[in-house]
């Protein structure tokens, strides 16, 4: 009877540990090399991504009936022809109806149509809410007055006419210092525009709606516009 001493032992599980560990290392090396007789896939095309065909419905409210109308070609033609989204308008339930199909290739396509037709539907331009569309760092606000500060009767009235300014003077000064697009919709604000700047608009309607002066609101946003001017 032969005996095996223990460190004749010791060495055989040495090189069976090693053996083991090289097997599992030449595994793992065969599974990250590129095999050319494994599978072979196709990349997924926008629509397959997004599970198939998307519907989305976006409602018109009534008083924007005309103006879609009358723009409803330079709202169609982006639509299907960049984002190649399939749209109709369905005049029995007042809706614009948007699907994707087999031609869309850009993720989010639908998503983006929609923002786009919901902006028009708030009361924006056509030329302002196609901005939606091409810019990827653009949003809509919407808040109410009375979400600053209740107010009722002639207190309102006077509200959204230190908005709105003379002949939309204070707006339209809003919107060129900070870049960005305003409609007021009775008591509803609806702010287009970068996070940032819609921030510095929403805080200058603010202080109109709390009673601050319009002119001290001019000041501060000639302010605004020209450290704006001085960043870009």
């Amino acid at each position: 009877m032969s005996v095996i001493s223990s460190s004749a032992l010791t060495a055989q599980a040495d090189a069976a540990v090693g053996a083991a560990e090289d097997a599992v290392m030449g595994d793992s090396t065969n599974a990250q090399s590129p095999n050319a007789s494994g599978p072979q896939f196709r990349a997924l095309s926008a629509r397959e991504i997004d599970g198939g065909d998307r519907f989305r419905r976006i409602r018109i409210p009534p008083h924007r009936y005309t103006p879609l109308r009358n723009n409803w070609e330079n709202i169609m033609r982006p639509l299907v022809e960049h984002m190649k989204i399939q749209v109709r308008f369905n005049p029995k339930t007042r809706m614009v109806e948007m699907k994707t199909s087999e031609h869309t290739e850009m993720q989010g396509a639908l998503s983006k149509s929609a923002d786009f037709v919901q902006a028009f539907a708030m009361g924006f331009e056509v030329q302002d809410a196609i901005a939606l569309l091409r810019l990827d760092d653009l949003y809509v606000d919407t808040f109410e007055i009375k979400d600053v500060k209740t107010l009722n009767g002639d207190h309102l009235s006077r509200a959204i006419g230190r908005i709105a300014g003379q002949g939309g003077k204070t707006r339209y000064a809003i919107e060129n210092a900070t870049r960005t697009r305003i409609v007021l919709a009775d008591q509803k604000i609806h702010i287009l525009g970068s996070f940032q700047n819609i921030k510095i608009a929403r805080d200058a309607i603010c202080k109109l709606i709390l009673g601050a002066p319009p002119g001290k609101v001019y000041n501060q946003m000639r302010n605004v516009a020209s450290r704006l001017s001085e960043r870009f």
